[in-house]
């Protein structure tokens, strides 16, 4: 990715998944970056961010969108993950 925002170590989460942005007028695939995190000393949040690559995009400038979650929202987060995984792997 050219112009990243995020970084991207050994330590990220998923560092190449296919994904979408969607807008009024507009709809564009490319590949993205996902990481979870929470801050190193007095952590007091979960930060769920992705950043699509910029180099493929036409209609977005280059971001990164973040979440920040409590406890309770990443969790949930997670559990609705893990449901809709036990779905598609049941309908394989």
């Amino acid at each position: 990715m050219v112009d990243r925002i995020m970084r991207v170590n050994a330590y990220t989460t998923l560092d190449l998944v296919d994904a979408e942005a969607e807008g009024h007028g507009f709809d564009e695939e490319s590949y993205a970056t996902v990481n979870v995190t929470s801050p190193r000393t007095d952590p007091d949040h979960v930060e769920f961010a992705v950043e699509l690559d910029n180099t493929t995009l036409e209609t977005l400038d280059a971001h990164a969108d973040r979440l920040r979650l409590d406890p309770e929202q990443a969790r949930t987060l997670a559990a609705a993950l893990e449901d809709e995984a036990d779905a598609v792997e049941s309908n394989e």
